[in-house]
């Protein structure tokens, strides 16, 4: 008898809807039938089941964080069941220990985190029967048991496994000193807060910081530029004034003075250039491409989109969603036209249809074997769904998805751009820059009837004109402007960036290293650091754009031009870690190698140390508070207990969170501050042992004033309204 184990309850009950079963309490049972002649037992983890030790189960004098305790290296790493999935736990072991259960099915999400969540839990679980691994990008029925029929070997997945785990190790490793490390420096330097680092996030931050120091640096200089509207024998247009292209003038008197000269005077057009243009359509979503695009349309924040595409993909009409590649193989290909054909019958793509290639299969923007790596694009499924039978959110994600792969399908769109050069008394050069569609192509798709926003908004449409063509300037002014800074990134701009980061590394070769393992973190886990630094308050996103902290500010300061703020460690690593997964490097030495880093990063935070400078900057907030007034508490002060694990809920100054963050990565928090009210130490207590508060009075949102309880529910915070 087999025995199945998927990543999360909905994907095994996905696995098990192509069977008859019934369910029990944690699995389910699938009766004897072809795929399986003695029938199946199938069960699931709830993510992960299994964590790292703790430093303090290690050696209990990790327990205390001192510099003296540094660096924390464990000879050997271990897992222990998470407490609060420890009833889910007993129901797996309890199976794979059954003298029927025969062989054991892997069925996480075909990635590495899939793996090593159920490798993990078959450790923990003492397993040492023969093991299999299901491996699908879609949850479809016909996918499902074609990928029953087609199980592969336990060792053709083990390397990711390893990959997997060397991962986490090493982050574990490099996490828990340097957090250590700069905290405790910090704390001698009178800044008393906790500091986490991380492999990932802690570069992601400094790009972030760096954005928002250039944007606080920077001084605005005015400018001028000369505007001119030109009467060519009736037919007009609008021109900029320039110089060896160079149309920003310094001096107000000199643009005046080009004005004065301009006013009425002749002018002739000395060259037109024309240029065409061919855009291919868009290559078919990964998920950094979908959670850009849903950012810059509807605002949804990156981790959003993911779950959004995570629903999808469980309800089994999109592929799997944390896919880095944006190509499909010749099978695949092979289910478009049936997959088209469904969907030409719902009212929101008609339009679309009939299209103009019917295959793609020779495509090879679209069609790439050697570019999909474990999993194909991002593709709406043979399972076809009406977009207007889904709430609004699916339906954004699920149509965004099906127009990409309809645009796959289209011609690409041709632009004709003129440049006409105009001579005023053949002396001053005016530019002026036209576009014109010639073919819409796949933006038909993309855009519809509306215009793409244009990148330049001084292109115009141009009248007919001809070389050598004469007029008069009809009209001239000094139009006076500021130098802008850079903009802040939105979330779903800080997705690219950190797909891209290997552009901000000076050597060529870990650039191309950077660039072949997709930049900072992986598709799956780039939103959840995004999320991470949000939690640990190092940034925040207000109206979709993201500010650094003081605290990003400090902790990056205080880092400086150490590797652990560099995407140069995590391009070496991936590099090493994308070798464990292909069986061509050895976990241990890479290991080896993470225990030395951690060592030298301990030092490298304290001889900075000692020359770190926080002057204009301002540390009020990290000032530890003395005393214990009514209703406050003062940093560390213990406030009850945690709602999602057995850790203690503390004071940590702007925020009042888990004490077992820097553990087991519990991200229980309660603001301090809601809505404009500051939620004192008494309240946070009373939520935390009474599950609700008093009634707090004058929350503000908008010009709106109300009063209302705050109560613990659906694993939240949310508003309680007495009743009248």
């Amino acid at each position: 008898m087999k025995l199945i184990i998927a990543e999360k309850p909905d994907q095994g009950l996905k696995l098990a809807a192509p069977f008859s079963f019934q369910k029990k309490d944690g699995y389910v049972v699938i009766p004897p039938q072809p795929l399986f002649p003695e029938g199946a037992f199938l069960t699931w983890a709830v993510g992960h089941l299994c964590e790292l030790l703790s430093p303090e189960e290690y050696d209990a004098s990790w327990k205390r964080w001192s510099l003296q305790t540094l660096p924390i290296l464990p000879d050997r790493f271990q897992h222990k069941v998470t407490k609060s999935k420890w009833k889910q736990f007993k129901t797996v072991k309890e199976l794979v220990h059954r003298r029927e259960v025969t062989e054991i099915i892997m069925a996480g999400d075909a990635e590495r985190e899939g793996e090593a969540i159920i490798r993990i839990i078959l450790t923990v679980a003492k397993c040492s029967k023969p093991l299999k691994r299901l491996w699908i990008s879609s949850l479809t029925p016909n996918s499902v048991k074609n990928g029953f029929e087609n199980l592969l070997e336990e060792q053709e997945t083990r390397n990711i496994y390893y990959e997997a785990l060397s991962r986490s190790c090493a982050d574990w490793l490099v996490g828990m000193n340097a957090s250590r490390a700069y905290t405790l420096l910090l704390q001698q330097k009178g800044v008393s807060d906790v500091f986490s680092t991380g492999r990932v996030q802690t570069p992601t931050l400094a790009l972030i910081v760096q954005r928002e120091l250039e944007i606080e640096n920077f001084q605005a200089k005015p400018f001028w530029e000369v505007l001119a509207t030109f009467n060519i024998d009736g037919k007009n247009y609008n021109g900029k004034w320039h110089k060896d292209g160079e149309s920003r003038l310094e001096d107000p008197e000199l643009a005046k003075k080009i004005v004065q000269f301009c006013k009425g005077s002749s002018a002739r057009i000395d060259t037109i250039e024309k240029e065409r243009k061919e855009f291919q359509p868009p290559f078919l979503f990964n998920l950094s491409s979908l959670q850009a695009t849903a950012n810059s349309l509807y605002k949804f924040s990156p981790q959003k989109t993911l779950e959004i595409a995570q629903k999808l993909y469980v309800k089994g009409i999109i592929s799997y969603p944390r896919s880095d590649s944006s190509f499909v193989t010749r099978e695949e290909a092979a289910m478009f036209p049936e997959t088209l054909e469904k969907l030409s019958q719902f009212e929101a793509f008609k339009e679309y249809f009939p299209l103009p290639f019917n295959s793609v299969m020779t495509n090879k923007r679209v069609v790439n074997e050697k570019k999909v790596t474990d999993h194909y694009a991002i593709i709406p499924t043979e399972q076809v769904t009406n977009p207007a039978k889904m709430s609004g959110e699916e339906e954004k994600i699920y149509s965004l998805i099906v127009k990409r792969l309809i645009s796959a399908h289209y011609e690409k769109a041709i632009f004709d751009y003129t440049t006409i050069h105009t001579l005023v008394e053949e002396r001053a050069s005016f530019l002026s820059k036209g576009k014109e569609e010639v073919q819409s192509g796949w933006r038909k798709v993309i855009y519809g009837n509306k215009k793409e926003k244009e990148s330049d908004a001084e292109e115009q449409d141009l009248p007919s004109l001809q070389d050598g063509e004469k007029g008069i300037v009809q009209e001239v002014n000094v139009k006076e402007g500021k130098t802008q800074p850079p903009k802040r990134y939105t979330e779903g701009q800080l997705i690219t960036v950190m797909k891209t980061a290997g552009k901000h590394l000076d050597d060529g070769e870990l650039t191309k290293v950077l660039k072949k393992t997709e930049g900072l973190g992986t598709e799956a886990t780039r939103a959840g650091i995004i999320g991470v630094l949000k939690d640990r308050k190092y940034i925040e996103v207000k109206k979709n754009q993201v500010f650094a902290t003081n605290k990003g500010k400090v902790l990056i300061q205080s880092i400086g031009p150490s590797i652990l703020a560099s995407p140069e460690m995590t391009a070496k690593w991936e590099q090493r870690l994308h070798e464990i997964g292909e069986g061509k490097a050895s976990p241990e030495e890479f290991m080896e190698q993470a225990r030395k880093l951690s060592m030298k990063l301990i030092e490298d935070a304290k001889n900075q140390s000692e020359a770190w400078s926080f002057d204009g900057m301002d540390l009020s907030e990290f000032k530890r508070e003395y005393g214990n007034r009514k209703g406050r508490a003062s940093t560390g002060t213990k406030i009850g207990k945690c709602k999602k694990c057995d850790g203690e809920i503390v004071d940590k100054g702007t925020f009042y969170g888990c004490s077992n963050y820097s553990t087991s990565k519990c991200n229980f928090t309660i603001s301090k501050k809601i809505l404009g009210k500051s939620i004192s130490a008494t309240n946070a207590k009373k939520l935390l042992t009474a599950g609700r508060t008093d009634e707090i009075k004058g929350f503000k949102k908008g010009e709106k004033v109300f009063n209302a309880a705050l109560e613990w529910k659906e694993d939240k915070v949310q508003f309680l309204f007495e009743k009248k």
